[in-house]
């Protein structure tokens, strides 16, 4: 069964007089428990299908429905609630706080989603997803004390600590070199996996793509392929 859908989503972007039709009509189905890739030379859309079914941006038509409700008839604040509450996001850069250790940046996010643990409870689950992701040795250390790939890892941490239904990652890998993108991508699947997460992931690294579920081809705003 599909968590996530995407229906006939379309994007039109105004500059003045000129209108662009960045998306053409996109369907997509993303089921639990999977990875999606999609993929695309830039400007293709990928990035815009990304944001907007992860409620930053938007659509110009077309239908989104996540876990049986139609998120084009909410309202701002309900989709922020969704935002902080059931979705997790990974960015190309980590976007760690430089001034808060690592079990520090995690406990902030359980306080953002509103997970009402105490703070006992709080430090149990950063201890136990940090020993998921390989990083509970690093709990007190800064970012600034960090490597790349750590940095990243923190960063998958912080996306999942509230136990999110979808994870959007944005070009995850782009920054570290082969053997750390790996590495981050055993761990976005095996999390994915483990945890029941429908992850929707943007990428322009064919090395990254035998680690989805589903490889989806966009051009020119439209889907060539695996949808």
């Amino acid at each position: 069964m599909s968590v996530f859908t995407v229906d006939e989503v379309k994007k039109t972007f105004t500059n003045g007089e000129v209108q662009e039709q960045v998306l053409k009509g996109v369907n997509l189905s993303l089921k639990q428990g999977e990875i999606t890739a999609l993929v695309g030379a830039s400007g293709s859309g990928k990035s815009t299908i990304l944001t907007i079914a992860a409620g930053l941006q938007p659509a110009s038509g077309g239908v989104i429905h996540f876990d049986g409700k139609n998120m084009t008839n909410m309202s701002q604040e309900e989709i922020r609630k969704i935002r902080a509450t059931e979705f997790g996001f990974i960015f190309q850069s980590s976007h760690l706080v430089p001034f808060l250790t690592v079990e520090e940046q995690l406990v902030l996010m359980l306080d953002v989603s509103g997970t009402k643990m105490k703070k006992k409870e709080q430090k149990e689950e950063v201890e136990k997803i940090l020993k998921l992701v390989g990083m509970d040795h690093r709990k007190d250390a800064y970012p600034a004390s960090l490597s790349g790939g750590e940095k990243q890892r923190v960063a998958i941490s912080r996306a999942i600590i509230h136990k999110p239904k979808m994870l959007f990652a944005d070009e995850p890998t782009a920054s570290l070199d082969s053997k750390r993108s790996k590495e981050v991508m055993m761990l976005i699947r095996d999390l994915t996996k483990t945890l029941h997460i429908t992850t929707l992931m943007v990428t322009h690294e064919e090395e990254m793509l035998p680690y989805a579920d589903h490889v989806v081809t966009m051009k020119d705003g439209l889907i060539l392929e695996g949808a």
